[in-house]
């Protein structure tokens, strides 16, 4: 396939080197109009039975794809001639944050996986909701969904992280579709801490305060760990279920390295987090407890491990929603959408 020839030639550069190389060549393609309606044609797959009425919002396709791609909302022009049924931008910050030292991405190529330590670096929420207003303006024909992935900086103490949450929310509201609260990375120190009940209690509470003063109330999910344990995610639900969140995503990236075929001890024992097909058993396993207790009153977001129409579908089947994609579209490349969506129907 074409595609492995030209991911075997990516995979010699550094990782986020052949993401920003990538990305920007298809920027430029997509600036011709007639290569950009080739790429459409090329990579788009409409049907009927693929659309989905959730959270109020008509997904014209249940693939999404993941926040960390296109934390800055550099590429939606781009992301949206590849047929993404919606991308999540983020994580956003108030504040412009480098990240973490580089390197801070890796790829485990024998496990289909990466491990990324990138830090929540973004250009900040003000620079972001201008770049928003200005696709907004200029992409009025698109059906493409929006979400707003939000943090806190990693200098704000946990006490003062819902002020974070609050900023963003406030500065991304007219241009978003729905929110995703972040507090499940493990490359900001602490932040996962802000998952117990009390602080997430607090950060939920004081987002939904504003958000039911408003006249046009906006989704509001919450990005979950893996690494929880069934009290924890009985925690989350009874959370959930108490601030009338609107959904859940499950999940984030994992700590855990178990079972990895990699031998490489360099590479598997970086920090960060673990993405990719090591995750897709547990999340799934989180998604099904999640589905269970929640007994459908509130959609889940599936993420973790999928890459084809086969790990879409058993995510669907276990409780979720929607999907999302992120290490698998690294793997599988640009026409990861189309396929999944052409496996879906066959189902």
């Amino acid at each position: 396939m074409l595609y492995s020839l030209i991911r075997s030639l990516l995979f010699t550069l550094e990782p986020e080197v052949a993401h920003y190389f990538s990305m920007n060549s298809l920027q430029k393609a997509c600036s011709i109009p007639f290569i950009k309606k080739i790429i459409q044609s090329s990579y788009t797959f409409r049907h009927p039975l693929l659309e989905k009425e959730i959270f109020g919002l008509t997904f014209k396709n249940p693939v999404g794809l993941g926040a960390g791609f296109d934390k800055n909302a550099l590429y939606l022009n781009e992301l949206d001639a590849l047929g993404f049924g919606f991308v999540e931008i983020g994580t956003v910050t108030p504040k412009a944050q480098n990240g973490n030292d580089k390197p801070r991405l890796f790829r485990l190529p024998k496990d289909k996986a990466l491990i990324n330590r990138m830090g929540f670096n973004n250009d900040g929420v003000e620079i972001i909701r201008k770049r928003l207003e200005k696709w907004s303006t200029n992409n009025h024909q698109s059906s493409i969904i929006i979400g707003g992935n939000i943090g806190k900086n990693k200098i704000t103490a946990n006490e003062d992280a819902w002020k974070d949450y609050i900023i963003c929310f406030n500065e991304l509201f007219d241009v978003v579709d729905y929110y995703v609260v972040n507090v499940s990375s493990p490359n900001t120190p602490g932040l996962r801490a802000l998952q117990e009940k009390d602080a997430l209690k607090k950060i939920i509470g004081e987002l939904q305060e504003i958000n039911f003063g408003k006249k046009n109330k906006k989704p509001i999910l919450l990005k979950i760990a893996p690494d929880l344990s069934n009290n924890q995610l009985d925690d989350i639900v009874a959370l959930a279920q108490e601030t009338k969140l609107n959904g859940l995503v499950a999940t984030n990236t994992t700590i855990s390295r178990e079972q990895l075929k990699t031998q490489n001890l360099t590479l598997t024992n970086q920090t960060g987090g673990l993405s990719g097909k090591p995750l897709q058993q547990r999340s799934t396993e989180v998604l099904q407890y999640l589905h269970t207790q929640l007994q459908n009153t509130i959609p889940i977001v599936a993420s973790g491990g999928i890459f084809t129409g086969a790990d879409a579908k058993e995510k669907l089947n276990a409780g979720a929603v929607l999907v999302q994609v992120w290490t698998g579209f690294i793997y599988e490349g640009p026409a990861i959408t189309k396929n999944i969506c052409k496996e879906l129907i066959r189902f």
